[in-house]
């Protein structure tokens, strides 16, 4: 039985059905676009196609962060019944609200001394910070204690690797990734870059292949080069709307993994603003990322 609670937020990922199934608490992050504020604690609901269409169609929106205010509020909630907190954010790599957890934290410290409150910081990204979360549920659940917990999720974070190609270099330009040049001759020349999450959370690119399916074929090669994978270890998969190469990566992946859990979710809006309609990513544990 647990014995604490767990939240994490919608850098993570993970579709609404798995925070109902799994009694978790979800700090939602958010963002603006064509002057409208989606998402956060106020923001208005958009289906996550009708983003990329959008984005497709050239708006540019602009995420923003979960503030100290709106994190202390979900502390609170479980402090003042006496409850315990496992938090795990989204990469501090990518956004400040991992400092905007801690920062709540330490208020909650000081007005309810009795609650314990634990931050990690995930340094992982969309369903990569979720499968480190879907791990953590699972230690949490044979009752585990908070202590024992976040060390646990301390110690898998650096082997939760993150692989991932893009559609489009363009976003990666936008967010300081790669070159304007970059971005238009790989254009022009349909050189698809892959990439990967590093040891302190950042985008990194690691390597790039000619056209589509041969870097979605490169994905699937450098994860055989990293994974350790048990019987019972799982392999998730996250697109930005691109149904069809999910189906492809998964044809891949049985074929090198054999019959195993494969997830697949969508890649939401405050990671696709920076990734792009067309993502595809894999997440899995390896030996190093």
């Amino acid at each position: 039985m647990r014995k604490f609670a767990i939240i994490t937020d919608t850098g993570s990922d993970l579709p609404d059905s798995y925070y109902s199934a799994h009694d978790l608490e979800e700090v939602p992050l958010g963002y603006t676009m064509d002057g409208v504020t989606y998402g956060g604690e106020d923001g208005q609901k958009l289906e996550t196609k009708a983003f990329y269409e959008k984005l497709r169609a050239g708006s540019m929106p602009k995420t923003f962060q979960a503030t100290p205010e709106q994190v202390r509020k979900h502390f609170e909630a479980h402090a003042a019944r006496g409850e315990n907190v496992l938090a795990i954010s989204f990469s501090s790599g990518l956004s400040g609200t991992c400092n905007s957890y801690r920062i709540a934290a330490r208020e909650i410290a000081e007005q309810y001394p009795q609650a314990e409150i634990a931050v990690v910081d995930s340094l992982c990204a969309s369903l990569g910070q979720g499968l480190l979360v879907d791990y953590v549920v699972k230690k949490a659940d044979t009752g585990a204690s908070l202590a024992e917990t976040a060390r646990y999720a301390e110690s898998l974070i650096h082997s939760i690797c993150h692989i991932f190609t893009v559609e489009d270099l363009f976003h990666l330009h936008r967010g300081g990734r790669v070159s304007a040049a970059t971005a238009v001759v790989g254009s022009m020349l349909k050189i698809k870059p892959i990439l990967h999450v590093d040891d302190e959370g950042h985008l990194i690119a690691i390597g790039k292949a000619m056209g589509r399916k041969k870097s979605v074929s490169a994905l699937v090669e450098r994860m055989k080069e990293l994974e350790t994978l048990g019987p019972e270890d799982p392999i998730w998969i996250s697109h930005g709307d691109c149904p069809q190469d999910v189906e492809f990566v998964k044809t891949l992946l049985e074929r090198e993994f054999g019959p195993r859990e494969i997830f697949v979710g969508e890649i939401g809006p405050v990671i696709g603003t920076h990734s792009g309609a067309g993502t595809l990513a894999l997440f899995f544990k390896g030996k190093h990322r």
